[in-house]
């Protein structure tokens, strides 16, 4: 990329009211290779700190992360629209996350002792590998680099951390919220650069591991990019997750569920409630109540307590989805409610139900990033999973029955997905492992597990 290309900057937009916040210079190649070179060496430090010592430290990041709550909470807000309760809770469990890895760090990453088959003594140990580089999206600006930085300095690497344009002013008051807690200078940089600069940082030979969330089609381009330089990647790439409503269903605790599961972060979350599938039983009461629930959804100002739903975070995706639901209708998706473009400054989009919902429609088919929801009716409990499965996707799901043990028999050996939400919706929780599977990519997060993504597993074995 030429020197002048890189000079240009990036300017973050209220989603709100569609005026410009700030402006942000991309760094220059000569700055991106010192930060990295930079980010090498505190590694080389922090690598050697005992695991007591970084949980001791990942646990203050928690406790800066709070000290900035206000702060960061509101940057969010303005920079992609979020309520702003829900980026204050955001905040919280972000802290949650730094409190539970520092617990769980040290015992998951001990070295353990085998013995092996031949009689001889066996050691595994859980050594770092190094930077590891992060390609973030937008919709938790502050939750997607915690989910995936705070296991990797656990484990004893250092984090790069490349931000979706609209939020870089979030992921830049992170990185000075991480350095308050006493972190080696340079171990958790974010960079502000384009899209050729990071292809070019993923051949760097001192970043070692790529992870991504977003997009199945950048998750392809980044994943072949990895690949050709033999790195591991974790890939987190969205969903059109469904929700199915059983027989024996309690039909207004399904309606609350998924009316918060879809409509929660504007719709702009990848494990959503997305695709609703009630068993012709119970269809159309649930479809009553759920289109008049989502028609009384409070779209307005993200800052007001009483808004339930703000705007989508650009302009580019409410139009985006707006033509999928016009794309659908087109195949014969009619409009139970909303499915119109308000007239008024900022970029919103109100609560939209669309029924009679086939393959071949983008509301089938396709993931809809916003506050969207897909109604489809099933024969019976059977052909709900059917349904369910019928996807490229396998992200998350849920499953509403009285009958908890036949529906946990369901998720655990028919629905082919990765995380299912048994009468709730699904929210991430530090404690259960987070990823999907097929389109929605590969890799796991989150407990435990992410701790041991991007390590160097040694088998150490000694004569006895």
């Amino acid at each position: 990329m030429s020197e002048a290309a890189a000079k240009e900057a990036i300017e973050t937009t209220n989603p709100a009211t569609g005026k410009s916040l700030k402006r942000y210079d991309y760094m220059t190649t000569e700055n991106v290779n010192e930060a990295v070179l930079k980010c090498h060496e505190a590694f080389k430090t922090w690598s050697k700190t005992s695991l007591k010592n970084r949980a001791e430290v990942i646990k203050s990041i928690g406790e800066q992360l709070i000290n900035a709550k206000e702060d960061l909470a509101q940057l969010m807000t303005d920079e992609m629209g979020k309520t702003l309760e829900q980026s204050l809770q955001e905040v919280d469990l972000c802290a949650a996350i730094c409190e539970y890895t520092a617990e769980i760090g040290p015992k998951e990453l001990k070295t353990e002792e085998r013995k092996m088959i031949n009689g001889n003594r066996g050691r595994v140990s859980y050594a770092p590998i190094g930077v590891v580089y992060g390609i973030q999206p937008w919709n938790y600006p502050s939750y997607q680099v915690v989910r995936y930085s705070i296991a990797g300095l656990m484990a004893g690497n250092a984090v790069l951390l490349k931000h979706a344009t609209n939020v870089t002013g979030s992921g830049k008051l992170l990185e000075s919220i991480y350095s308050k807690a006493d972190i080696p200078d340079g171990l958790f940089k974010t960079l502000v650069i384009s899209h050729d600069q990071s292809d070019d940082l993923i051949k760097n030979k001192l970043v070692r591991a790529v992870t991504f969330t977003g997009g199945p089609e950048a998750g392809r381009h980044i994943g072949q990019k990895a690949a050709a330089e033999l790195k591991k990647t974790v890939l987190e790439l969205g969903s059109n997750d469904a929700y199915m409503v059983f027989e024996d269903a309690d039909i207004d605790e399904a309606v609350a569920a998924c009316v918060k599961g879809r409509i929660y972060n504007n719709g702009e979350t990848c494990i959503a409630a997305k695709r609703f599938i009630a068993t012709e039983k119970v269809y159309d009461e649930f479809r009553d109540k759920f289109v008049k629930a989502m028609s009384e959804v409070k779209m307005g100002d993200p800052n007001e307590e009483s808004t339930e739903l703000g705007p989508m975070a650009r302009e580019d995706l409410r139009n985006g989805l707006h033509e999928q639901v016009v794309k659908s209708v087109k195949k014969g998706a009619q409009i139970a409610c909303g499915g119109k473009i308000p007239d008024q400054a900022g970029f919103y989009y109100p609560a939209t139900v669309l029924e009679n919902v086939k393959p071949g429609q983008p509301a089938y088919d396709d993931e809809l990033f916003g506050p969207v929801a897909s109604l489809i009716k099933a024969k019976d409990n059977e052909d709900a999973m059917r349904i369910a499965n019928d996807s490229r996707y396998g992200l998350g799901g849920g499953i509403f029955s009285k009958d908890e043990d036949a529906a946990i028999e369901m998720a655990e050996k028919h629905f082919d997905t990765g995380m299912i939400f048994i009468n709730t919706f699904g929210i991430a929780d530090p404690a259960m492992p987070f990823g999907g599977v097929k389109n929605s990519g590969y890799g796991r997060e989150h407990g435990g597990f992410g701790l041991k993504e991007f390590v160097n597993i040694k088998s150490v074995m000694i004569k006895q």
